[in-house]
């Protein structure tokens, strides 16, 4: 069954073919079907989405003019603020908490008529690759049974893929749109940094978390990037950079590189050998295509678990049972310390424990310099990589990902083989560019295949009509 795109849906409403209610009661079915076995949101609120519906379909009837994204029906990953609604993080630390506030990526998005379903399933406080360390159990893949669906944003995913909303936001600190993107075969966008406000975002690292859009195709992408992009009073980390349209120009002037460190030993053949063929269909389109060097990203893995922890570890210091979060009812009788370390011992999960650990020591006295002071320098290093490899092509095109899948289980062990799986996409954090994966076709195992495609700064528009050609090419 092909996916319900919104840009589909959209020219049905226009035409009066549907209303907005059927939309999401078409999609309310989908989620009673499917998401008892893939626990892909943690809640789900069907009255209010009938009555927003109902709302827009008012407003169509009384001759008004539809906002741009009426009918919109929308997942928000669980560490977005929407008010009124709870905001856990997937942790039980959270698992209470309910939202007084919109976050401003919400707020625009609903004001450009989307409709809210629900709130996505992730790994606890959007820390993870595989979506198996949430507090409400792992996410399973819409697709392959036994896999995983990819992390952070897994839940945002499979709610996309498995066709349970037309989109969904996801967040990105460092390939957590991305990477579950193309394990799961939908379409993922990572802005760049500032492009889209982080105010309502629960921060992990804030020097590296975006939100972005997950979706069926690129238009559908495009629209709710541009819907909820743009400079926000409330985040001084937003920047005043217009989204402009597309600079134009056929496929024959687009210039691609391949960086050479992206397809190195470790590289999937089959994951390989697609994007290869992709990126060889392109060429024979009319785009140039060339090896280009990034000597640094052999650093990006470490540089960026650096740099994340200790974000993290500063972040969270806030969650310590007192003004809110978790708090054990019997935590001993030692004081307000006990009372700390039974709310963050029991509150957080292992994964979450582990970076505030990591976090905590590299920022600590006699360890900073030798690791944080020296992975801000390395971050300068992969950002200038970047610069010099724009200055000569339009787009880089990578693998998102060492394989197509893993299963479940299989690197929960092994923290470090599970870090690796960010190996690709970290550096356009690190960078703070955006990144782009789009489904380019299947594994031999019957995985989706993704594939990334870096641009220059505040080129989003460029980088999706990139994504929209390699779209093509694979279909060919």
């Amino acid at each position: 069954m092909a996916p319900v795109t919104y840009a589909g849906t959209r020219r049905s409403l226009i035409r009066g073919e549907i209303t907005c209610k059927e939309v999401v009661s078409s999609f309310l079915e989908v989620v009673a079907e499917r998401d008892g076995h893939l626990n892909a949101f943690t809640q789900v609120d069907a009255d209010g989405a009938l009555r927003r519906a109902e709302e827009l379909d008012g407003m169509r009837a009384a001759g008004q003019v539809l906002p741009p994204l009426a009918g919109l029906v929308l997942a928000v990953k669980d560490v977005i603020c929407v008010r009124g609604w709870k905001v856990t993080c997937a942790s039980r630390m959270l698992s209470n908490f309910t939202s007084v506030i919109d976050a401003t990526a919400v707020r625009r998005l609903v004001e450009a008529g989307a409709i809210i379903l629900g709130k996505t399933n992730c790994d606890e406080f959007a820390m993870g690759s595989s979506n198996e360390s949430s507090y409400f159990g792992p996410v399973r893949h819409p697709r392959c049974a036994g896999y995983v669906p990819g992390g952070s944003s897994g839940g945002s995913a499979a709610a996309v893929a498995s066709g349970m909303c037309h989109a969904a936001l996801g967040t990105d600190t460092g390939g957590s749109i991305r990477q579950p993107a193309a394990f799961c075969g939908v379409v993922g966008l990572k802005p760049t940094y500032g492009r889209v406000s982080r105010f309502g975002l629960v921060a992990h690292a804030s020097s590296l978390d975006c939100i972005g859009p997950m979706a069926h195709t690129v238009e559908d992408a495009r629209m709710v990037l541009a819907a909820m992009a743009g400079k926000d009073p409330k985040d001084a980390t937003s920047a005043d950079v217009p989204v402009r349209a597309h600079r134009g120009g056929s496929i024959e002037n687009l210039s691609i590189g391949l960086p050479a460190q992206y397809f190195g030993n470790g590289l999937d053949a089959a994951v390989r050998s697609r994007i290869e063929e992709v990126a060889e269909r392109l060429r024979e389109a009319g785009a140039s295509v060339r090896t280009v060097d990034m000597p640094h990203t052999g650093y990006g893995v470490a540089t960026y678990y650096i740099l994340a922890t200790a974000e993290a570890s500063s972040n969270l210091g806030r969650y310590d049972g007192v003004r809110y979060g978790y708090r054990p009812d019997k935590h001993g009788t030692a004081g307000v310390e006990s009372m700390y370390v039974a709310a963050r011992s029991l509150g957080f999960g292992e994964e979450v424990r582990r970076r505030i650990m990591l976090g905590t020591f590299v920022l600590s006295s006699g360890y900073y310099e030798a690791y944080y002071g020296k992975a801000q320098r390395v971050r300068s290093l992969i950002r200038r990589d970047f610069d010099r490899a724009f200055r000569d092509v339009d787009v880089l095109v990578t693998p998102a990902a060492p394989v197509a899948g893993f299963r479940m289980g299989s690197l929960v062990q092994d923290p470090l083989q599970m870090y690796l799986s960010d190996l690709y996409t970290v550096t356009a954090n690190l960078a703070g560019i955006p990144g782009l994966v789009v489904p380019i076709g299947t594994h031999p195992e019957g995985l989706p295949i993704g594939m990334q495609l870096l641009g220059r700064p505040f080129e989003e528009m460029h980088l999706l009509e990139a994504g929209r050609a390699a779209a093509e090419a694979a279909r060919r």
